[in-house]
């Protein structure tokens, strides 16, 4: 995925650091095998927190609804899957 994605009028309000926190790990977990993203995730969650990265409900709704546009069917799979491990916490 480009990061064409990041210029879509609906994210906007997203600060910039933000979107480019979440394309840096795009292009990180695109190699990863299913058993290595959660403690792909795991370590994401502990590198925003110490970046001061975080994200309300309203913007991750925003960045998903847009990633799904521009996303290949391998690349939705993955977003489904990591959406479906944020709707279990």
């Amino acid at each position: 995925m480009q990061n064409d994605w990041m210029k879509d009028e609906s994210l906007k309000n997203i600060d910039p650091y933000k979107l480019d926190f979440l394309q840096a790990l795009v292009f990180e977990s695109s190699s990863l095998k299913k058993e290595q993203m959660l403690p792909f995730l795991m370590a994401v969650a502990k590198r925003g927190q110490e970046k001061k990265v975080s994200f309300s409900d309203e913007e991750i709704d925003a960045i998903v609804t847009v990633l799904r546009k521009h996303a290949s069917p391998d690349e939705l799979s993955k977003i489904e899957k990591v959406m479906a491990m944020r709707s279990r916490r």
